[in-house]
Order: structure tokens, then C-alpha cells, then sequence
């Protein structure tokens, strides 16, 4: 916390949380292995035609709506995938983090919550399949980047977020796993916090005031 910028006692009026690996873990590797399956190629063909040829991050910035991106998608792995099996595949990746959530269960006693997460859409859309956790907790307030059509760690990501939530960049606080995206954050005028542990978090939600 020794280079975190602190916020002022009653500054912070809104924690933005990551979603993969902040709120829940994100095992991309067993995502791959499980559309390979049904594709029936290797785990390693699936993820360098979904990650390594960077076709994953045009869906998180935007540049493909959800038509174009499950088209590209089959296409790139050799399936006809569906849109049910494509959301199988994405919650067969992700574990609830519990601590987490029960910090964002406290913190929604003193402040709003809400979720900026790097992905496509249909995330955001179909968050009560993929993460029926969440929505008790941050209601509308789950961003997908992509609908903002630039992903993190644009500043201008952040600052559209927090258009869309009416909440000024000095009054929020922003958690994420990834260094970059801490920065983009703090470049848009949020504290940011980079995170790595709840217990790390809760002190870092101390020191800032709101927990």
C-alpha cells in the first residue's frame, strides 16, 4: 500500500470491482480444454485461436457485436458452437470467489458497488447464468468494457463506466487483479487498488476509509 494513493476519510462514495480474478477465479486454460472437447481438437489449438490470435480481445473493446463474435468464434475453432454451450463453457471456468464477495456484502452497508469487467457482452447479458451471484449483490450495476466499445485500461473504459454510474473519478475506488488496468485507473482520476488477496483488500479498503 506504501505507493497507493489514499483517499480522504468519506472521499469514496463507489467500489468498481474486476470480475475474473477479483470477484471470482478465472481458469481461461480449463475454458479452453472445455471447448475443445467439443470441438474435439487440442487445448492448446483453442486457446491460440481464441487468445493467441488476439480475436478474444476485439470482443472486449467492442469492435464485434455479439452476432459477429460467436460467428467468429465458431469459426475459429472448427464448431458450430451454441450460445448455450459457449455459456457453459464460460461459467465450467469460473469459481465464486467467497471471501470477496462477503467484503462486497459489507461494503454495500457504506458505499454503492459496482463491476467493470474486460468482455464481450453477452457476459454482462447473460450474468445470472454465468455468475447468479453477483446480481443480489451489484443489481444493473455489471459493466461489460465492450459495451462502452474501448476496453481496459483506456482511461476513457473508466470514464464511461462512471458516466453511465453518475459517479465522479475523485469519489471511486477501483480493484483489479491486473497492474495495467490499476493504472489505466488511476490515469482516469480513480484510486485504484491492485489486488492479490482478500485480507489485502480489506486493508486497503481501511486505509481508505469505507470498511
Amino acid at each position: 500500500m506504501t505507493s497507493e494513493r489514499v483517499a480522504a476519510a468519506g472521499q469514496i462514495k463507489l467500489v468498481l470491482f474486476d470480475m475474473d480474478n477479483v470477484l471470482c477465479l478465472y481458469d481461461r486454460m480449463a475454458r479452453a480444454a472445455y471447448l475443445a472437447r467439443l470441438a474435439g481438437t487440442t487445448t492448446d489449438r483453442v486457446y491460440e485461436a481464441i487468445w493467441g490470435s488476439g480475436f478474444e480481445f476485439l470482443g472486449d473493446r467492442g469492435a464485434l457485436d455479439d452476432a459477429d463474435y460467436l460467428r467468429g468464434f465458431c469459426e475459429l475453432l472448427g464448431y458450430p458452437l451454441t450460445l448455450q454451450e459457449w455459456l457453459q463453457a464460460r461459467r465450467h471456468s469460473m469459481t465464486p470467489d467467497t471471501a470477496i464477495l462477503e467484503i462486497v456484502g459489507d461494503l454495500k452497508r457504506s458505499v454503492d458497488v459496482a463491476v467493470l469487467t474486460n468482455n464481450i457482452t453477452l457476459v454482462a447479458n447473460h450474468i445470472d447464468v454465468l455468475f447468479p451471484e453477483l446480481r443480489p449483490l451489484f443489481g444493473w450495476k455489471i459493466f461489460a468494457a465492450a459495451q462502452f466499445k474501448v476496453a481496459k485500461p483506456d482511461p476513457d473504459c473508466y470514464r464511461l463506466c462512471l458516466q453511465a454510474l453518475q459517479v465522479p473519478p475523485a469519489d471511486v475506488l477501483f480493484v483489479d487483479d491486473h497492474p495495467a488496468n490499476v493504472a489505466g485507473a488511476r490515469e482516469a482520476g480513480l484510486f485504484a487498488h491492485h489486488h492479490t488477496t482478500a485480507e489485502a483488500l480489506r486493508q486497503a479498503l481501511v486505509q481508505h476509509g469505507i470498511a
